[in-house]
């Protein structure tokens, strides 16, 4: 058996501007900020580092992300929430998943960010480092050519001026140039806090098992056991079981005491996958952000104003915009119920992926209200969160590959 860890996360959307994104075509990028008022961000601001601190004297951990120009997410600086919440609790776990360096321009100043997150809350930092979506590209007036590239060379980066302590080092790389790397203070963790990178792809699976990270997928349903496998394949051919611990997964839950009120919940908390993706047409896809292949899946899908990237067990393509609670639950991307049937749901997924070592659930979404997301935050720790003790965890089907690397190395 395997610890199951769990995290909460919200994206602290802003419902009161959604009609007009909708009128507009656009939640991001292109709506004005005239329709952020700020008393009322405040207050979602500070409801949600409510929710947060409850997390800690419940036993759960927390996950924070990052979004920009976006009325689906008003945290646009995952580090000052970071900071915020190293100081208000104690015990839990405080993910960023993430920050996306690829468009940043100063690696440099992001493991500075991280580390003083890291001694702050006497190590309590989970590292995440993500591509970051399409829609973040013009925001940051970023170029969406080679990104992984230039997120493989900002990740090399900020590792060793987290591990380097011999004074200042010269950085000569393709697109970062440094003459004097010497972040203060140095990570409380040794020789840096656990690194995760979020995914899709076997390829994605394949590039993070070579580094030993924590592979996450959000949202996506099975589509995340083919991410993986690959990881755990590849980690046997470089001759290391990758355990459970290496695999975590977001999806959206509630959880009530009968199951129309888990549904009910579910399906408020959902309305944040219905309105993430509504972006005006020229931010979906810039030129040279997704891969060749993967472009040329949705030009063959067809000129649909939107091409999903979930589908149901049995092959179903959903539009998330459009979608039902029981189309997200076909899918994968919500569990949603009572304790019992949330806890089964889990179990069931957890096999289909062959065993997740973090869960990640999104507690709170769309304008489900505080009152309901506490009693769902406190359903799930009480009632389905000890339960995961009792998970038993699929074998690694490369478990005897691995050996045999080993052995041939020797």
């Amino acid at each position: 058996m395997s610890r199951m860890t769990v995290w909460h996360f919200s994206e602290m959307a802003y419902p009161p501007a959604w009609p007009a994104g909708d009128a507009l075509g656009s939640h991001r990028v292109t709506l004005p900020n005239r329709l952020a008022e700020p008393e009322q961000v405040a207050d979602i601001y500070h409801r949600h580092l409510d929710e947060f601190r409850l997390c800690d004297e419940l036993g759960m951990n927390i996950m924070l992300n990052e979004h920009h120009s976006t009325a689906t997410c008003l945290n646009s600086a995952v580090p000052l929430f970071l900071s915020i919440l190293a100081r208000e609790t104690t015990n839990a776990r405080l993910l960023s998943l993430g920050t996306p360096i690829a468009n940043r321009p100063d690696p440099v100043r992001v493991a500075e960010e991280m580390a003083i997150v890291d001694v702050l809350s006497r190590g309590r930092l989970e590292m995440g480092l993500v591509k970051g979506s399409p829609f973040e590209i013009a925001p940051a007036n970023a170029n969406p050519a080679r990104i992984m590239d230039r997120f493989w060379e900002a990740h090399d980066l900020i590792l060793k001026a987290m591990t380097h302590q011999d004074g200042p080092f010269n950085w000569e790389g393709e697109f970062f140039h440094y003459r004097n790397v010497n972040i203060w203070p140095r990570p409380w963790q040794q020789p840096h806090p656990p690194v995760w990178i979020t995914g899709l792809s076997p390829h994605s699976g394949r590039m993070i098992a070579e580094r030993g990270h924590v592979a996450a997928a959000l949202l996506s349903g099975g589509i995340a056991a083919g991410m993986f496998d690959a990881y755990r394949k590849r980690a046997a051919e470089l001759g290391w079981v990758a355990g459970p611990d290496r695999f975590a997964y977001c999806a959206l839950v509630g959880v009530g005491r009968d199951e129309a009120e888990g549904r009910r919940r579910a399906d408020q908390i959902a309305d944040y996958v219905r309105t993430s993706p509504i972006v005006a047409e020229p931010f979906r896809n810039p030129p040279g952000y997704a891969p060749v292949p993967a472009n040329v899946q949705v030009l063959k899908a067809g000129p649909q104003k939107f091409v999903a990237k979930v589908q149901t067990a049995d092959g179903r393509i959903i539009d998330p915009t459009r979608g039902t609670v029981q189309d997200f639950m076909d899918a994968g991307t919500v569990f949603a119920g009572t304790p019992d049937q949330v806890f089964e749901q889990i179990v069931d997924f957890n096999r289909a992926v062959g065993g997740l070592g973090h869960l990640i659930i999104m507690g709170q979404g769309g304008e489900l209200n505080h009152a309901d997301t506490c009693d769902n935050l406190r359903l799930f720790a009480q009632e389905v969160m000890p339960r995961l003790d009792e998970l038993e965890m699929p074998e690694n089907p490369y478990a005897e590959l691995a050996a045999r690397t080993v052995s041939a190395a020797e």
